[in-house]
């Protein structure tokens, strides 16, 4: 009995546009051999269809000596060994920050005087609250796609090393100090090569923050700044109220040399 393959009515899915694609359906008829379907159904359909060439093509069986056959078509996006693709998004980061940038208004009641907290926010008696706010963080990755002998247990070792540090000298044009690097992912594809991802974030360095009357502040962008308050006299007020005293900066991420992530 001859193999027969033919289009099915409902056939011919098309999506054209951004990312185009198209699916053409057969029946295939003739034959209880799986592999004999799909090669008469990869021999008589198209190779190309509404200028998209034939990605992959599949049967699954419907009844004795029939299969419902499909082939689908689209534009080639498979990255190859050495190939790169870059992500990023600027949406910020939250941060808790107990000082503003500066006071716009102070208002009192009838009588009295708003005392000056020189920038401190959501002062109480015992405290300074604060607010959660957003800062620029930019967010990138890597992907890169390496032949199956660039990754090994010692390379793998050193990414997981490296997760949660911060450049010691320049990278992808930030300085030492504004690049964060969240950790790497791999897969393997195939016996060829591997994908693999590389998560990092940007914050920037910054020089002559003012904090109460404390002038000439620097930090690096993934330093910790916090400032210690005291209680002083406002004698405009007539009260105690809680001014910046100090501010300190702390390293809480270690400095590692990112040569080490083989980019």
């Amino acid at each position: 009995m001859a193999i027969t393959v033919t289009e099915k009515f409902q056939s011919r899915d098309v999506v054209r546009g951004v990312n185009p694609s198209a699916q053409l359906n057969f029946i295939v008829a003739g034959t209880d051999d799986y592999d004999q379907a799909l090669s008469q159904l990869a021999l008589r359909a198209p190779a190309a269809f509404d200028g998209l060439p034939r990605l992959n093509h599949g049967v699954e069986p419907i009844a004795q000596d029939l299969w419902l056959g499909f082939t689908r078509y689209g534009r080639q996006n498979i990255q190859q060994t050495g190939g790169t693709v870059y992500q990023f998004d600027t949406g910020g980061g939250s941060q808790h920050i107990t000082q503003s940038l500066g006071t716009v208004r102070r208002y009192a009641r009838r009588g009295a005087v708003a005392g000056n907290f020189m920038g401190a926010i959501g002062v109480t008696k015992d405290s300074v609250e604060g607010v959660d706010i957003t800062v620029p963080v930019y967010n990138f990755s890597e992907i890169h796609y390496k032949n199956a002998t660039f990754v090994n247990d010692s390379y793998i070792a050193a990414l997981f090393q490296l997760t949660g540090s911060v450049n010691n000298k320049n990278f992808r044009n930030f300085a030492p100090g504004e690049v964060l690097f969240l950790g790497a992912s791999g897969t393997k594809r195939g016996s060829e090569d591997w994908e693999l991802v590389f998560r990092f974030a940007g914050s920037p360095n910054v020089s002559g923050i003012v904090i109460g009357d404390i002038t000439g502040v620097a930090k690096s962008g993934w330093e910790y700044l916090w400032v210690q308050y005291v209680d002083e006299e406002d004698t405009d007020a007539q009260t105690l109220i809680k001014r910046p005293y100090s501010v300190h900066i702390e390293q809480v991420y270690p400095y590692k040399n990112f040569d080490q992530l083989r980019l």
